[in-house]
């Protein structure tokens, strides 16, 4: 009987504690725009690229990693530039996703040049508010 006690005891502790943080778990309403609802229509049509058309030859693995490395490894990015989408298909690079600046998005594509060559990276990266 001492055991269902202790038990209920905890159960009630643990609620409470959850109940006096409640708005910890809210979701902020700093960003009401953050609706991507748009951007995931206009993916699901085969017209762009995106992470599932990378290719698994081992010469684009490759070169998608030494850029996404390069890219990760650059303080000066914003956590959003460092989650674009790299896509590699016999060579060819797509960059996709939101960036902060016009200068981030011309440092990804020369790192992706540096890796892919002259020619072979197509940059449709999204400055945010543009």
């Amino acid at each position: 009987m001492r055991t269902k006690t202790l038990v209920v005891t905890a159960s009630f502790l643990v609620g409470m504690c959850f109940a006096q943080s409640g708005s910890v778990f809210a979701q902020s309403s700093v960003n009401p725009s953050a609706d991507n609802s748009a951007m995931n229509e206009r993916d699901r049509g085969h017209a762009n690229l995106t992470a599932m058309d990378q290719s698994n030859k081992p010469a684009d693995l490759s070169i998608s990693r030494e850029i996404r490395k390069a890219v990760v490894e650059d303080a000066d990015l914003s956590t959003e530039a460092k989650n674009v989408k790299i896509i590699t298909i016999d060579g060819a690079v797509t960059l996709r996703g939101p960036v902060k600046n016009a200068e981030e998005k011309a440092d990804i594509e020369n790192k992706a040049v540096r890796v892919a060559g002259q020619g072979n990276v197509h940059n449709q990266l999204e400055v945010a508010g543009q």
